[in-house]
């Protein structure tokens, strides 16, 4: 213990928690973070930062170190998505990364990490400065993370209530529904007063249909 104490003897908060992401650290970690508030804790391990642009997040994924990050998912207003200055990777991008250049005896443990991190809610379809998602830097042999991601991605794809096709009934006069989601939020609002309502820009039939209505109504 007293090693520990003079190796971070001098060194500020903000570098004990680089040091204690970076090693895997729980023990450093708890010390820095008791008797802290909420909101202390939270600013802490958001804001904190690599000379290169990691945040604590990515510093512990790109090392596999699933204790840290298991430690740092249960603090209080805790970033699950953060991004990176060099990449523009989110902690998913790298903990795949560090997945990649493993041996594949490492990969069960790696997927099981991957697993936490998307159950603790990383996004699996932030893009980064190379436009790609953490899916597609998976290497194509890894196949059991592969699954693992698009199995995620699918339970997110359809939460909420289906809908039975076969209660489904359409009228020859109704039209193709390009989006299942926009579309019924569209007849849900029919009635609703659009004064307030808003223009995404994202397609041209929905502008004309939105200058319509707004138009309709005075």
């Amino acid at each position: 213990m007293a090693g520990q104490e003079e190796e971070h003897e001098g060194a500020s908060v903000q570098e004990q928690l680089i040091e204690a992401c970076r090693r895997n650290n729980t023990e450093l970690l708890s010390e820095i973070l008791e008797g802290k508030d909420d909101d202390v804790i939270a600013r802490l391990l958001n804001t904190t930062k690599t000379v290169m642009g990691n945040h604590l997040y990515h510093e512990a994924a790109s090392r596999g170190n699933y204790e840290i990050i298991d430690m740092l998912l249960d603090q209080p207003g805790f970033e699950c998505d953060p991004i990176n200055r060099q990449e523009g990777d989110s902690p998913l991008h790298s903990a795949i990364r560090w997945i990649n250049s493993e041996p594949p005896a490492q990969r069960e443990f790696g997927n099981e990490l991957v697993d936490m991190m998307i159950e603790a809610g990383s996004n699996t379809r932030i893009k980064n400065k190379g436009g790609l998602t953490p899916m597609q830097l998976v290497d194509p042999r890894n196949t059991g993370l592969k699954d693992l991601i698009a199995k995620h991605e699918y339970a997110l794809l359809n939460a909420g209530d289906f809908v039975n096709a076969d209660d489904v009934t359409i009228s020859p006069n109704d039209k193709p529904l390009k989006n299942n989601a926009a579309s019924y939020a569209a007849h849900d609002n029919d009635d609703d007063d659009d004064d307030g309502a808003e223009f995404s820009g994202s397609d041209e039939e929905e502008k004309a249909e939105w200058e319509r209505r707004r138009k309709g109504k005075k």
